[in-house]
């Protein structure tokens, strides 16, 4: 049953896979003693190259999402603006018409 409910929020999945990627590439796992030094320092910036490219891939993911809910909050307030004003022009229409007619001064 767990396992079914954290399949249905796939952000969350994603964000903990980024996560876990993240702390992968930031550990450091030396196990050879003799060139210790050697070895700690590559593989430190090995993983620190591998971790700063998720964190700069996911900030740039998180970004496109964000410039998309932007226009598309910003297409919706267009859309309603204009649907507003076909409705106050609709309005408009029907006073003129009555006025027209003489059902109304």
């Amino acid at each position: 049953m767990q396992t079914q409910r954290s399949l249905r929020n796939p952000f969350l999945f994603a964000l903990i896979s980024f996560y876990l990627q993240f702390l992968s590439g930031l550990a450091d796992n030396s196990s050879d003693s003799k060139n210790e030094n050697k070895d700690a320092s590559e593989h430190v910036s090995s993983g620190s190259s591998t971790g700063l490219k998720i964190l700069i891939v996911f900030l740039g993911v998180v970004a496109v999402i964000a410039f998309s809910v932007f226009l598309f909050k910003l297409w919706q307030r267009k859309k309603r603006e204009e649907q507003h004003a076909r409705l106050l022009k609709l309005f408009e229409d029907d006073d003129e018409l009555e006025v027209e007619l003489g059902m109304r001064d």
